[in-house]
C-alpha cells in the first residue's frame, strides 16, 4: 500500500481542492431538435422513458431525435436521464448528458443522480456524473448525501468500495454527518462492520493537504502498487489524472500494465485517457494485447478506446495477444469493431503471428480458429508471399494447417 501522510490529531484539515478529473470523450451539448407539437411531445416522452427502462438506447436515440425530452418526468418524478443513473445504463447516461441532462433534476426524494447511482453501487455512473459536474454533497429529504447512501444503503462489496472511492476522489465530505441522526460516514461504516469502506473513510480522515506536484506522484505510484485508495486521496488532493512519469506513461497505463484492476476502474471512471501515448507508443488499451486480461479490457472498453491505434510495431491489441496464445483475449475482442486482418509493420495479421511466433499448441489452434470464425483472411500472405498455412507446413503444426485447410 502506498505510504499516507498522516494529519495531526488536533486541527481538521482544510477542505480539499477540487479533484482534477479529464473532460469526456463526448464533451456535453445540446443538438438542435425538432420541436413537437404539444400533443405529441407527452407521448414522445413517455416513451422515450420506456425505451430508458428497457435500455434500449438505439430507441432512445431515435426518439430523441424526434424531440423527446430526456429531462420530461413523469408522475413518479422519473425522467430518462434519472433512470439511467439508477439502472447503472453508462450508455444511456451518456446520450442523455449529450443531449441536455439535467444533472441538478431531482427525483421525489430531492435525490441527485448521483445518489441514485451512489444507492446501487453503480461505480461508473458515479464517476460519469463527477465528470458532468454534479453536486457532490447534495442532501436528500432523507438527510444523507450519496456517500451516505453507498454505505447506508450498501452491502459493503466491491461495488460500493469503489463507489466510496471514486466519491472521495471526487472531494465529498466524509465529516458531513447523515442529518437526521448526526451520524459521520466512518461511524456508519463501522456500525455496519464495512472494514474496506471504514479503511477509505479514515485513510482520508487521515489525510495531510499536499501540493498538485506532490499528489500526482503518489498518483503515479499508487497506479504503479495497486492502491486505489492511494490513488482516490491523490485525486482528491488535486492530482494530474494525466500526469507522466519519466516514460510518459500515465497512470492508467502503469495499473493496466500491471493488472492492477482497482485503480484502473477508478481512474476510468473518472476519465482517464485509454489512448494516451508513451515513449515506447503504447497505450493502456493496446497493453491489453501483451497482458492479455480480458478483465482489464472489459473495464477500459466502456471508455471507448481507439481500436485502431497501432503500437511501435504497427500492430493492434489483437496481433499481440493471437502471438502470446491469449486464447480468452482473442475470443473477447474479435467481438469488438478491431480489424482481425489487420497487418503490421512486419507485414503479418494476427493469423500469420499465431502461425509464426506460436507453438501449434491447442491454445494457437484456438486463436487461429477464433480467428478464421471472426473472419480472418487465411490467403492473406507476408511480405514473401508464404501464407499463414505454408507457414504452418513448414514449422510441421499439422493440426493448424488442417484448421487452415
Amino acid at each position: 500500500m502506498l505510504a499516507l501522510a498522516v494529519a495531526c490529531a488536533n486541527p481538521a484539515p482544510p477542505p480539499p481542492p477540487a479533484p482534477t478529473v479529464s473532460t469526456p470523450k463526448e464533451p456535453i451539448t445540446t443538438p438542435t431538435t425538432p420541436t413537437p407539437e404539444p400533443t405529441d411531445q407527452g407521448r414522445l416522452d413517455r416513451e422515450l422513458r420506456e425505451a430508458a427502462w428497457d435500455n434500449d438506447v438505439r430507441r432512445a436515440r431515435a426518439l430523441i431525435a424526434r424531440g423527446a425530452d430526456v429531462n420530461a418526468k413523469d408522475e413518479t418524478e422519473q425522467s430518462a436521464y434519472l433512470i439511467a443513473t439508477s439502472e447503472g445504463y453508462l450508455d444511456l447516461l451518456n446520450l442523455t448528458l449529450r443531449h441536455g441532462a439535467d444533472v441538478d433534476s431531482r427525483d421525489s426524494f430531492n435525490g441527485t443522480g448521483l445518489i441514485r447511482a451512489a444507492d446501487r453501487g453503480h461505480a461508473d455512473i458515479a464517476g460519469r456524473l463527477v465528470q458532468a459536474g454534479v453536486d457532490i454533497d447534495h442532501v436528500n429529504n432523507l438527510g444523507w448525501t450519496a456517500l451516505h447512501e453507498a454505505i447506508l444503503l450498501g452491502d459493503g462489496s466491491g461495488r460500493y468500495v469503489s463507489t466510496v472511492q471514486v466519491l472521495v476522489a471526487a472531494g465529498a465530505d466524509v465529516r458531513l454527518p447523515s442529518r437526521r441522526d448526526q451520524v459521520a460516514p466512518l461511524a456508519h461504516a463501522q456500525s455496519k462492520g464495512f472494514d474496506e469502506i471504514a479503511d477509505v473513510l479514515r485513510s482520508t480522515l487521515d489525510a495531510k493537504e499536499i501540493s498538485r506536484a506532490a499528489a500526482s506522484r503518489q498518483l503515479l505510484a499508487a497506479a504503479e502498487d495497486g492502491d486505489a485508495t492511494g490513488a482516490a486521496l491523490a485525486l482528491r488532493a488535486g492530482a494530474d489524472l494525466e500526469a507522466r512519469d519519466d516514460r510518459e506513461r500515465t497512470p492508467l497505463l502503469r495499473a493496466v500494465t500491471q493488472d492492477h484492476l482497482a485503480v484502473a476502474r477508478l481512474l476510468v471512471y473518472l476519465g482517464a485517457d485509454p489512448d494516451a501515448l508513451d515513449d515506447r507508443h503504447d497505450t493502456p488499451w493496446l497493453v491489453t494485447g501483451v497482458t492479455g486480461s480480458v478483465a482489464m479490457a472489459e473495464i477500459l472498453l466502456p471508455a471507448k478506446p481507439d481500436l485502431k491505434l497501432r503500437n511501435r510495431f504497427g500492430g493492434v491489441s489483437i496481433i499481440p495477444a493471437s502471438e502470446r496464445g491469449h486464447v480468452d483475449y482473442v475470443r473477447r475482442v474479435v467481438k469488438t469493431d478491431i480489424d482481425v486482418n489487420h497487418v503490421n509493420d512486419l507485414g503479418w495479421t494476427a493469423l500469420l503471428e499465431a502461425v509464426i511466433l506460436g507453438d501449434g499448441s491447442r491454445r494457437y489452434q484456438e486463436i487461429v480458429t477464433i480467428l478464421l470464425d471472426a473472419g480472418a483472411d487465411r490467403d492473406l500472405a507476408d511480405r514473401d508471399g508464404v501464407t499463414a498455412l505454408a507457414h504452418a507446413e513448414r514449422r510441421g503444426q499439422r493440426a493448424v494447417a488442417e484448421l487452415l485447410r
